[in-house]
């Protein structure tokens, strides 16, 4: 009887074994705690993020022995987000509460080399206590110190590869649970950060070494959480829900983007006609007084299809609205002044949040929309200290630089340098048109009063002063209206406000293949 011939597939099972074993994370006493937690784990999150049978593991096998496979508190890969492809690094908190070990660090340097190389998105699932520093976890005889040092460097790596893939590809740091120290630079660097409220926390550091340091005793919360970081401290763009909301934030953020720098973003099949008129109502969006408020978000949705509109930063500067829609199923890019919230004027956090829109649609490609209703800048001494020039600054370079198709609908007034930061005709707009309620001018005609007629002003009884102002005022108005602007070529048109969509639809198609040659330069020297 001839012996059958030995195969290196003896241990096959046991492979397998592994992997279950792996996939377990940190075995079910850990898991249940995380979902006590009202979290899911990180395989699960990754089970909504991905489309189904499309995730591909990579280093599923390490930890912190052979025989003891964990992932090391770290899940990587890639799959398919709506059928195009995406990286993922998940820090999974029932391993060693996420930490970053060096076996899990070198994973996510090898998931981000792949991402860079093969140009698709990258993914950061935020669940980490920051760097690990027990002395467990290193491997070979340098111990605890050698892990210490490998990990330091790899997140030095880390911060240096996530700046440079910014702008090639889109970045995406996730926080649905704590991410302090080392991890709390992954979302600083991304270009969307979306957090779970009441579960995710970020900071350079925890609240104990805060205490040590400084002497504040603070929660993580009151610290670091979602509502400081999406609505004092602007780093957060989005406040969500749970776990899956964060996911389903993901996939339609991702959506609006192609996936690296050098393709044009993805048009959806549209139903409906993008030409077709809006209905009436836009007609009475805009009141009759010039300073009366409205919602720029009602007509934001009138503008994009299906009403969707996919907001950033809503809880921030209020007073700029940001995000993406499409028209006619091409992703567009939104700028608008929010009447609402300080009468739309631009102060630091709002030229803040424009210019990083501007910025991130023109890294890839996805045209701007301006819905200009400005009085400018803001004015005043504590502007002026909080610097309000550079930060200004910083939204008009944005604005200048910008080479995607760029769109320009002055809605109401358009004052001042609020004007050429909101994509005035020296701004190279590819379609610049006002509503017939529209003012392009210096400054309102109040403000023009107060200047030129000064003395007439200071002469007057105080009681008589507001009536002047208001007969100068409305003296002036008319020669403000947009009829002035575009009898000189200001600007190309004054629209039917029900004729927006079908205006911004063309302005699309005919602008699909613009090219902007700029002078070669390694960057500009933006302003901070």
């Amino acid at each position: 009887m001839i012996e059958e011939e030995k195969t290196g597939y003896a241990d096959i099972d046991r492979l397998h074994e592994k992997r279950e074993i792996a996939r377990q994370g940190g075995g079910p006493e850990k898991i249940k705690r995380q979902h006590d937690r009202g979290k899911l784990t990180a395989r699960e999150r990754l089970n909504l993020l991905f489309d189904e049978g499309t995730f591909c593991e990579i280093g599923i096998l390490g930890g912190e022995s052979v025989e003891s496979p964990d992932a090391d508190g770290v899940v990587a890969g890639y799959g398919k987000i709506e059928g195009r492809y995406a990286g993922v690094v998940a820090y999974d908190y029932t391993v060693k509460g996420g930490s970053m070990g060096q076996v899990g660090e070198e994973k996510a340097t090898r998931i981000r080399e792949i991402a860079l190389k093969s140009k698709f998105p990258m993914i950061w699932l935020l669940d980490s206590g920051g760097a690990r520093i027990d002395p467990k976890s290193g491997f070979g005889a340098g111990g605890g110190d050698t892990a210490r040092v490998a990990i330091f460097a790899n997140t030095g790596y880390l911060f240096k590869e996530e700046s440079l893939m910014s702008g090639v590809i889109p970045l995406v740091g996730a926080m649905l649970g704590p991410g302090f120290a080392g991890t709390a630079y992954i979302p600083g660097l991304s270009d969307f950060v979306p957090m779970v409220k009441g579960k995710s926390f970020m900071g350079l550091a925890g609240p104990p070494l805060v205490k040590m340091v400084v002497g504040e005793e603070i929660s993580e919360n009151d610290l670091g959480g979602s509502q400081v970081h999406c609505t004092v401290s602007g780093v957060g763009d989005l406040e969500v829900e749970d776990d899956a909301a964060c996911i389903r934030a993901i996939r339609e953020y991702l959506s609006f983007f192609p996936p690296n720098c050098d393709e044009k973003p993805p048009r959806r099949e549209y139903a409906g006609d993008p030409e077709a008129l809006i209905d009436d109502r836009v007609l009475s969006i805009v009141p009759e007084n010039p300073r009366g408020a409205y919602n720029m978000h009602r007509l934001i949705k009138m503008i994009v299809d299906d009403g969707c509109f996919f907001e950033m930063k809503p809880q921030w500067g209020r007073n700029i609205i940001t995000g993406f829609g499409r028209i006619g199923g091409y992703p567009i890019g939104i700028v608008a002044n929010n009447p609402m919230v300080y009468g739309g004027v631009l102060d630091i956090n709002a030229s803040d949040k424009a210019a990083r829109q501007i910025w991130l649609c023109d890294a890839f490609n996805i045209p701007l929309l301006f819905l200009s209703d400005v009085p400018g800048f803001m004015v005043g001494s504590k502007a002026e200290k909080d610097g309000i020039i550079r930060h200004g600054a910083k939204l008009i370079h944005a604005v200048a630089e910008a080479t995607v198709p760029k769109f320009t609908i002055i809605v109401r007034k358009s004052y001042g340098a609020g004007y050429y930061a909101m994509c005035g005709k020296a701004f190279d707009p590819d379609l610049i048109v006002a509503w017939p309620t529209g003012e392009i001018s210096v400054m309102g005609a109040e403000g023009m009063v107060s200047i030129f007629a000064k003395k007439m002003l200071d002469a007057a009884p105080e009681e008589e002063r507001a009536a002047m102002v208001a007969g100068m005022a409305d003296l002036i108005k008319p020669h403000l209206n947009v009829k002035m602007a575009a009898a000189q070529g200001y600007i190309d048109d004054i629209i039917d406000p029900r004729e927006t969509r079908r205006v911004l639809f063309r302005a699309l198609e005919f602008t699909k293949n613009k090219k902007i040659y700029r002078h070669p330069r390694k960057h500009g020297v933006y302003p901070v």
